[in-house]
């Protein structure tokens, strides 16, 4: 039985996006690679963990991923 073509996953969003085992999608947060000296420690160390999607976007970025 011949099936339709399948949807591509979106390049630039793999690169990304990362999914986790239970379903969640994460992400690396943004500006704290280099030039962190005038932030404070607390918002430099906030941003080597991995944000989480919301789940109002999770459901429309599961179709792409």
């Amino acid at each position: 039985m011949a099936k339709g073509p399948k949807q591509k996953t979106h390049s630039s969003t793999k690169k990304v996006l990362n999914k986790r085992p239970g379903g969640t999608i994460t992400y690396k947060k943004s500006g704290g690679n280099h030039m962190t000296s005038k932030d404070s420690a607390k918002a430099v160390r906030q941003r080597r963990k991995q944000g989480t999607i919301s789940k109002g976007d999770l459901s429309r970025l599961k179709s792409v991923i």
